[in-house]
């Protein structure tokens, strides 16, 4: 299966951000923990040159804590400033102001040497599609300021928010990039729903699922489907039989099961898993 999902307002958002970036003293990129590599967009760094870093791995819930240390220790070492996140519940978000003001200490000073006072930080919040992005700003920000929803491209244009009387935050849509170089990368964002299922062959992509969660955390499907561990289409059919996915005539239904496996990936059911580790090099 071939990944790709650009709609056309991709690329006014990624314009309207370039037009924007000159106002900003801080980017705040939210990334899914389970892909934290996978779910960046290659084009904000190039965006973000000279300008304050903060990465938050958010729906660090769903993830194996483990690994996101690991990412955790991985980002910083490149400069960023990194927390871990439960956009949904709040957990982490008290953590962020402190780190925004230590981020951007220097642009602070500088204002204030030249006589600048209580000029607020400016911070663009970028992310792809379905990082959860909105719904960290509204539990930061305290008030429900964005529109959010459990899937892609709901964020359509720009808004500043006013925290408080010290940080404005440009809520921006979630941008993906034109095109895949690594395939893995579509397959991973596909997982987590960072691509519309609309226009995914959810089989497939279930049956990659199975192959990587067998591979990196044995012991999991079996314990949560009850089924014997093996090649990924006898998985799925244990899962359709398992399940009662069963379609008029008797014959399994396939496309039932793999909306089972996709969505108790998504929910955290099946454990917590992070589909990606830093490379080794630079752990």
């Amino acid at each position: 299966m071939n990944y790709q999902w650009y709609p056309g307002h991709m690329t006014k958002a990624k314009r309207m951000m370039e037009e924007n970036i000159k106002l900003i003293d801080l980017i705040v990129e939210v990334v899914d923990a389970r892909i934290p590599m996978s779910s960046r967009n290659p084009d904000i760094d190039d965006l973000g040159k000279n300008k304050a870093r903060l990465l938050l791995l958010n729906k660090s819930d769903l993830a194996d804590q483990k690994k996101t240390e690991e990412w955790s220790s991985f980002f910083q070492k490149k400069g960023f400033y990194v927390l871990k996140l439960n956009s949904k519940t709040g957990a982490g978000v008290k953590e962020v102001l402190p780190v925004v003001m230590e981020a951007c200490r220097e642009k602070i000073e500088r204002d204030r040497r030249r006589g600048i006072k209580n000029r607020p930080i400016r911070a663009m919040v970028v992310g792809i599609p379905n990082v959860g992005k909105s719904t960290f700003i509204n539990a930061f920000a305290g008030k429900a300021c964005t529109k959010t929803g459990n899937k892609p491209g709901v964020t359509k244009g720009k808004q500043w928010i006013r925290i408080n009387k010290n940080i404005e935050l440009l809520d921006t849509p979630g941008i993906l990039w034109p095109k895949f170089e690594d395939q893995q990368v579509g397959a991973r964002l596909a997982m987590v729903g960072s691509i519309k299922d609309e226009i995914l062959n959810l089989e497939e992509l279930s049956l990659q699922l199975l192959e990587c969660l067998s591979k990196d955390y044995p012991g999991l499907l079996e314990e949560r489907y009850g089924i014997e561990e093996s090649d990924p289409l006898p998985m799925l059919e244990q899962i359709a039989e398992n399940r009662k996915c069963i379609q008029k005539g008797g014959q399994l239904d396939y496309s039932k099961a793999a909306n089972i496996i996709l969505e108790e990936f998504r929910n955290g059911k099946i454990g917590k898993i992070t589909l990606e580790m830093p490379p080794a090099q630079e752990r």
